[in-house]
């Protein structure tokens, strides 16, 4: 029975972050003037689909590495997503990113790690990742799977909070979706 053993890990990892913690990322997401998100593999997937709701939802938001994302600048944030907190290009993100004065959420399951040392704030993924470190929960799941399905409902979580702060209804967000497809 696979099906019951994920839905366990997940609530797992879960049940281990504050629902306050969320709220707070959610006003701080508000609060800013545009957001950057960067992630690699199914991690950036992750941030990705994050950065596509936030922006159906009114936010002005931009992935990292796309041709389109124009420089960062004081007043903006970052929300950096790597399951190790090694990932070079997300820590060198988040590196500059705080040179430059701004805010930085680094998204982690390794509060020691090097993202989470170029965070302003951490958010606390208590989940396995691909290495399967000592302190890292037991999975079933191959690599990082159990830290990115905790992550992408802990996003949609930071999503509906973020759409109350701003008054925004399921009719503002599909307004927004795309219509060419």
């Amino acid at each position: 029975m696979m099906i019951p053993t994920i839905l366990k890990e997940v609530e797992t990892v879960l049940s281990q972050v504050a629902e306050e913690q969320l709220q707070e990322i959610a006003g701080q997401l508000k609060k800013a003037k545009r957001l950057f998100i960067i992630g690699e593999g199914r991690s950036g997937l992750m941030a990705k689909s994050f950065a596509m709701r936030l922006m159906h939802l009114g936010a002005t938001v931009y992935v990292v590495g796309e041709t389109i994302t124009p420089a960062i600048a004081e007043g903006d944030l970052l929300v950096a997503v790597s399951g190790s907190g090694t990932t070079k290009s997300v820590v060198w993100t988040a590196e500059k990113t705080q040179s430059l004065g701004c805010q930085v959420i680094g998204v982690t399951t390794d509060l020691e790690s090097p993202l989470a040392q170029a965070a302003t704030q951490n958010l606390h993924v208590p989940a396995a990742t691909k290495y399967r470190r000592e302190n890292e929960l037991k999975t079933i799941q191959p690599l990082g799977s159990l830290f990115d399905q905790c992550v992408h409902l802990l996003f949609d979580t930071i999503c509906l909070q973020y759409s109350q702060l701003s008054s925004t209804n399921h009719t503002d967000a599909f307004a927004r979706h795309s219509n060419l497809e």
